[in-house]
């Protein structure tokens, strides 16, 4: 099989299975609600696992101990979660991700720099609050078009 030959034939499947696919706009908006949701579940479950993001300097500064924050966070996840997957107030869930995590990133590169911690957890993120920018946009410009 030529080179060229064999290209058609991978890009023919790849065309097959996108073909299948929800859009785009459908796939990160549930991907990002059961991101939250899961995120959200696991924090009811085991706030203590999450409050070890919670550094020594941040907890003082905090109006509830470190478990009591992850506990409300959690319920909140879950709560912009299940509006994102029943594709309702989309653009404000969205941009409360959004937010949130552009100011976890904030605060662990902090602790990144100062202490070398938590550097898997920033690039993560990166990739949610890019996934929580394009469900908003995404919301704003198709409610702008409706």
């Amino acid at each position: 099989m030529s080179r060229s030959s064999a290209r058609r034939t991978v890009e023919s499947a790849f065309e097959s299975v996108a073909s299948r696919l929800p859009s785009s706009a459908v796939v990160t908006r549930a991907g990002l609600g059961a991101m939250l949701v899961a995120a959200g579940v696991h924090k009811l479950l085991d706030p203590a696992a999450w409050a070890v993001y919670v550094t020594d300097w941040l907890a003082p500064l905090l109006v509830v101990s470190p478990v009591a924050f992850m506990l409300i966070n959690g319920w909140l996840e879950i709560g912009f979660g299940l509006a994102l997957l029943a594709d309702r107030y989309v653009a404000l869930s969205a941009a409360v991700a959004a937010v949130s995590l552009s100011a976890t990133i904030l605060y662990l590169l902090v602790v990144w720099a100062t202490t070398g911690r938590f550097g898997d957890v920033i690039a993560r993120d990166i990739g949610l609050a890019a996934l929580a920018l394009a469900v908003f946009a995404d919301a704003v410009r198709g409610a702008k078009a409706g």
